[in-house]
């Protein structure tokens, strides 16, 4: 969306994310979100904490962490489309791809010509045109989480977080989660995009397929294709855009937009806060491109709140598993945050997940189960609650290494 509040940001764009691609260095895609330069783009916590209430528990069903399943291919096929700065959209990648079409030569306009009459409801057809025609269709998968946010009286307010990428793999995902029928009846109350990277927002059509007037929140910066693809994805019903700051979803619950520049010619990420009765602030995030250490300071200085209790997603720190010396300084100040239950994975890296653990961060691991690769972190199918009153759950406590297994079992941990 080319509007004038965000062209002064976009126009440093280049300039701040060569930060986190110096030396053509695709494995540093975390680097900029800690970098000096990055601190420009954030809104600044108001003075005054707001009081979003409060609600009695949070529970977190990974649906898909997979957003791609070879890291060299991705990598190969960003490097080779011209690098991190280029157009997501012309890379050529599904769903927008042209016939037969080249690496790096796609465009949005014409990919589209193709797909618009396929989507929502004949995405069995526009997937096997991806499989014949894309770019390395078969590596992309997604990333999305259903949130079931529980308030004080008992009510039950379910939030999607985020579409996936691959059409196939992620009506799958959601039929094995049983996504599909909360749609169709009606029982997600919001469909929530943090940005719009492929990854995370190219699946809309399968959201759209089972739930098409789904109330529908992105945050401030999508550009003119995604404004155009979530129309054209089957979306019928309410659109709000999302501006920088905080903007209170319910009782208990918020999201906060950071204006950040993001890789692939990407703008701005939204995240989510939910106040956790007697226990403090959980943090939600897709993939954290405005930084973990800067997430985790606007929550603490935004939201009135007794702490900062858990944390769940992608943290954006080591997505291709390359370690960079200044991680470990990361790592020693996200453990003085305190937060007493961790939930992470998708872009954290699973070579960051391992390096928590370590540290003795009461990370909760997981299964290693319907396609993820390690059980360092939650993966597909896994489950995290935050609780006002928490239970020991044996079969999360047994899956923990020795450095988390006593944190984990204080605090509650997954359900299978």
């Amino acid at each position: 969306m080319a509007d004038n509040d965000n062209s002064i940001t976009r126009r440093d764009f280049t300039k701040g994310v060569a930060v986190g691609t110096m030396a053509g260095a695709l494995g540093t895609m975390g680097i900029y979100s800690y970098s000096p330069l990055a601190k420009q783009h954030f809104v600044k916590a108001p003075a005054a904490k707001e009081n979003i209430g409060e609600v009695k528990s949070v529970k977190v069903t990974n649906i898909s962490e997979t957003s791609w399943f070879d890291n060299k291919v991705l990598m190969g096929d960003i490097k080779g489309a011209g690098g991190l700065l280029v157009n997501q959209y012309t890379y050529n990648w599904a769903p927008f791809t042209q016939p037969k079409g080249q690496l790096g030569k796609g465009s949005y306009e014409d990919g589209m010509k193709i797909l618009r009459p396929l989507i929502p409801n004949k995405l069995d057809e526009a997937w096997a045109y991806q499989l014949e025609n894309a770019v390395n269709p078969t590596n992309g998968g997604g990333f999305a989480a259903l949130i079931e946010v529980e308030a004080l009286d008992g009510k039950i307010t379910r939030i999607l977080l985020d579409s996936g990428w691959n059409f196939d793999w992620m009506d799958k995902a959601f039929k094995r989660e049983g996504i599909d029928k909360l749609l169709a009846d009606g029982k997600i109350d919001y469909f929530v995009l943090s940005h719009e990277h492929f990854d995370h927002f190219w699946g809309a059509p399968v959201v759209f397929k089972y739930g098409p007037t789904v109330r529908t929140l992105y945050p401030k910066g999508f550009y003119p294709e995604g404004m155009d693809y979530l129309k054209a994805a089957g979306h019928r019903g309410e659109l709000i855009e999302t501006k920088p700051g905080l903007y209170k979803l319910f009782p208990g619950a918020a999201l906060y937009n950071f204006a950040t520049p993001i890789i692939c010619r990407v703008f701005g990420e939204q995240s989510l806060f939910f106040n956790v009765k007697d226990k403090g602030l959980v943090t939600v995030t897709g993939c954290c491109h405005q930084g973990i250490l800067q997430f985790a300071s606007v929550a603490q200085r935004a939201v009135e709140t007794k702490k900062l209790y858990g944390i769940y997603g992608g943290l954006h720190v080591s997505p291709f598993d390359e370690w960079d010396p200044k991680y470990d300084d990361l790592v020693a100040v996200f453990k003085k945050w305190g937060f007493e239950k961790v939930g992470c994975n998708h872009c954290t890296g699973i070579l960051t997940a391992r390096k928590l653990i370590e540290a003795g961060i009461p990370v909760i691991q997981g299964t290693a189960r319907n396609g993820t690769k390690d059980k360092a972190y939650l993966g597909n199918g896994d489950q995290i609650v935050f609780a006002m009153n928490d239970v020991v759950d044996i079969a999360a406590a047994a899956t923990q290494g020795a450095a988390s297994a006593a944190p984990a079992a204080a605090g509650g941990g997954m359900k299978y």
